[in-house]
């Protein structure tokens, strides 16, 4: 594995000259797993490794809520942007009729955002970068769930941090460390919580699930930014997540009690890698490296989910290994009436002409391939999986790719301790694995 050179990479910028000269829009480019290794090897797919490493610093030493005193134009436009989409949800309740797997008012919710879309990121970028919104529109649209199957999931979450790239790309964020500060405790965390009310109101499915295998069923970064907020001080142990309540003061104990507040039953059953984090790692720097190395493998690393993110145009699809993207028809299964589009004063450019050739054909969804498992299957991993120590779990990630590598330096404000936050110990009951048994086993869900 080539190590990355230490210290924060610079993030490449792309003109507003340039981007009104890119040929394509972005577009579902991987389909076969030779595409998701040439994947690897794009400049794309570099930009997007070393954004997250950029995140992950900016944040180290940080703690919720967090707020600044100037924030960028950026990130109060986008708020804003996040604010409408949440108020939508008041306009469209959930339809009152039963249905097993999600609510169908979300497919009403998700026609008015590919509707509406096009205004909202002329709102959202000063009026001389609107010739970028074409290739902003495909992340932005598949960031809060597949409107045709109902559900949410890991790529969703990437596909909204590819945006936030895109955004600093052009420099709409610039990448300065109190910018990306920003993106991750303020707009983050705003988009993940707008997320939450969507799963609750909709009913959404988590796409792909790995059961009791997974982290999370429907996202992953809020943990690894959240470990790197508790990275350099060691007040707080990795094991107080047994311990609940939590205090609100960092992005992985936010994403804990939210897994508390949907999921029943005993942690180490329904969180079974968590738990084995909690109990077999000591530090949070081996947390917030090895689950970057897990977020490579199981996220980046999974066709199934990165074959519906769009790549190209502003995230460069340009393989360095010989041979071109495969011609396999990808048909696209949105039932979903193409929006209206109406012409704006990027609609000249031939990258908005293939935009608007490309949402004329069919709306843009995001998916995962569920995975099911036996419930015999899950109770036999359920009952095993905490015995299992972290560093056993990330063993087929050792050699997953760049993007975790050398520990970068750390920035100016990375060495500033959490204030020490005081835990009270609750009942562990719950929390701590009983004698396995199959009497026990066959009475638990």
């Amino acid at each position: 594995m080539a190590a990355m050179p230490a210290g924060p990479q610079s993030l490449r910028y792309v003109s507003i000259d340039d981007v009104a000269q890119l040929a394509s829009v972005p577009s579902q480019t991987i389909r076969t797993d030779e595409d998701l290794e040439r994947w690897r090897t794009t400049t794309g797919y570099r930009d997007y490794v070393v954004f997250l490493r950029r995140l992950n610093e900016s944040v180290v030493g940080q703690t919720l809520p967090w707020s600044s005193s100037s924030p960028s134009q950026g990130t109060v436009s986008t708020l804003s942007l996040l604010e409408t989409l949440d108020s939508w949800i008041n306009e469209i309740p959930p339809q009152s009729t039963p249905q097993r797997f999600g609510n169908l008012a979300f497919r009403t919710w998700g026609k008015r955002l590919e509707d509406e879309h096009g205004l909202l990121l002329a709102t959202l970028l000063p009026a001389h970068m609107h010739v970028a919104v074409p290739h902003l529109a495909p992340y932005l649209l598949a960031s809060f769930g597949s409107f045709t199957r109902m559900d949410y999931g890991t790529g969703h979450e990437t596909s909204f941090a590819m945006f936030l790239l895109c955004l600093t790309v052009i420099r709409v964020f610039d990448p300065e460390p109190d910018v990306e500060r920003e993106m991750v405790l303020i707009v983050f965390v705003r988009y993940l919580r707008l997320c939450w009310r969507l799963q609750d109101v909709y009913k959404l499915e988590p796409a792909g699930s790995h059961g009791v295998w997974g982290l999370d069923d429907y996202s992953f970064l809020g943990y690894i930014f959240g470990s790197a907020q508790l990275r350099d001080q060691t007040d707080i142990p990795v094991s107080a997540i047994i311990h609940p309540p939590l205090p609100p003061t960092n992005l992985y104990f936010l994403s804990i009690s939210r897994i508390l507040e949907v999921k029943q039953g005993p942690f180490f059953e329904h969180s079974s890698q968590l738990y084995s984090i909690a109990t077999g790692v000591q530090h949070w720097a081996k947390v917030n490296s090895g689950l970057f190395k897990m977020y490579e493998a199981e996220v980046l690393g999974k066709r199934v989910v990165v074959q519906h993110i769009p790549l190209g145009g502003l995230l460069k699809w340009d393989p360095a290994t010989a041979g071109t993207c495969s011609n396999d028809t990808h048909t696209n299964p949105a039932s979903l009436p193409p929006p209206s589009i109406t012409a704006a004063s990027w609609a000249s450019s031939n990258a908005a002409r293939a935009y608007h050739g490309s949402m004329l054909s069919g709306s843009l969804s995001l998916r995962t391939e569920p995975q099911t498992t036996s419930s015999h299957s899950q109770d036999s991993q359920s009952s095993t999986l905490h015995r299992h120590s972290f560093k056993s779990l990330l063993a087929p990630y050792q050699h997953a790719g760049p993007i975790v590598t050398k520990q970068m330096s750390l920035g100016p404000l990375a060495s500033n301790s959490l204030q020490p936050t005081r835990f009270t110990p609750g009942p562990t009951a719950t929390n701590t694995p009983p004698p396995s048994s199959a009497d026990d086993r066959e009475g638990r869900e």
